[in-house]
Formats: structure tokens, C-alpha cells, sequence
């Protein structure tokens, strides 16, 4: 277990902490769930920047990487609909994203084919890291600018959509065909 691995388990092992410290009810909870999830998010930078500068990339770490970025943002995503304050036909075009595009990438891979997240794929990520930082924040914390968590909310479905489609675009043709590999 390197230091990019351990890190991905991190992220992972912080989710159900994330989960009942979101469906809690206590002062603060906000607070301490917004620290939870910024830390978690963290470590995905973190473990790409080990995993590049220490040469410790691996099959298991390119798996479990992706697959640990979902589960984090999945399960923010379903604890904000479970509190109301994420529209859950929303979360679906979101969550359904992340599972078309990880079965693609899966069957890419099965055919040799290495898909490596885009920078729309980044950029994504990085607005689905703000929304939901600004969604557990919640309209009382932020007041008159709450508004921008929605805004936040389309702009995760457009980058989501368009990555998606970026992904399919570029593959798809190598990954769909029958002579693959």
C-alpha cells in the first residue's frame, strides 16, 4: 500500500463519516460535514500528485482512484436530496452520467483502451467539489449568495453532459467497434 493508494482508501473510508455527520442533527453539522468533504476531496489531488511525482501509479490505484471520486460525489449527492436541497431529477442526470461514462471507460479498457479524464472531466469535478461544498453550506450559512449553488447545479449537468458526450466523441468509434484489441 503506497501513500497515492492509501490516500484513495481515505477518501473512501470518510464517506459513511460524511453520511451521518450530513443526516445528523446537530449545531454545526454543517460545518464539520463541509471539512469532511473538503479533506476528502483533497486527497484526490493529493493522491494524483504522489502517484505522478513518486512514480507510484498502478492498475489498482487507476482503478480505485475514479471509482472513489463517484462514490464521494454519489453519496454527497443522494444526502442532498435526502435534506432537500438538491432537486433529485438533477442527481440522477449527474449520478447516471458518472455510471454511463464508468461502464464506458470499463469496456475501453477491456479493449485496451486507457480513457483518461478530460479537462471537462476535471472541470466537472471541480464544480460538482464547489456546488455541493455551497449545498451543505445550505441557504443559512450563505445567505443572498445560496442562489449560486444553484447556478452551480446546471453548470455540473451542462459539464456533466458535454464530458460525457466529449468522452463518447473521442472513443467512442475505437470502443464500440468489433475488432478492438
Amino acid at each position: 500500500m503506497n501513500i497515492p493508494n492509501s490516500l484513495t482508501a481515505l477518501r473512501i473510508f470518510s464517506i459513511p463519516i460524511l453520511i451521518v455527520v450530513l443526516l445528523s442533527q446537530f449545531d454545526g453539522k454543517e460545518f464539520v460535514a463541509l471539512v469532511i468533504f473538503l479533506l476528502a476531496a483533497m486527497t484526490d489531488m493529493l493522491d494524483g500528485f504522489f502517484a505522478r511525482r513518486k512514480r507510484q501509479i498502478s492498475a489498482f490505484g487507476q482503478l480505485l482512484d475514479p471509482l472513489a471520486d463517484k462514490l464521494l460525489v454519489t453519496a454527497a449527492f443522494i444526502c442532498l436530496v435526502e435534506l432537500g436541497v438538491a432537486p433529485a431529477w438533477m442527481v440522477i442526470i449527474i449520478i447516471g452520467r458518472e455510471i454511463a461514462v464508468t461502464g464506458f471507460r470499463a469496456i475501453a479498457s477491456s479493449k485496451g483502451i486507457n480513457i483518461h479524464a478530460s479537462w471537462l472531466g476535471k472541470i466537472k469535478m471541480i464544480l460538482e467539489t464547489i456546488t455541493i461544498s455551497m449545498l451543505i453550506l445550505g441557504e443559512r450559512n450563505l445567505g443572498q449568495f445560496y442562489f449560486l449553488s444553484q447556478v452551480g447545479l446546471w453548470l455540473v449537468i451542462a459539464a456533466a453532459v458535454f464530458s460525457a458526450a466529449e468522452y463518447y466523441i473521442k472513443y467512442g468509434s475505437a470502443v464500440l467497434s468489433k475488432n478492438s484489441r
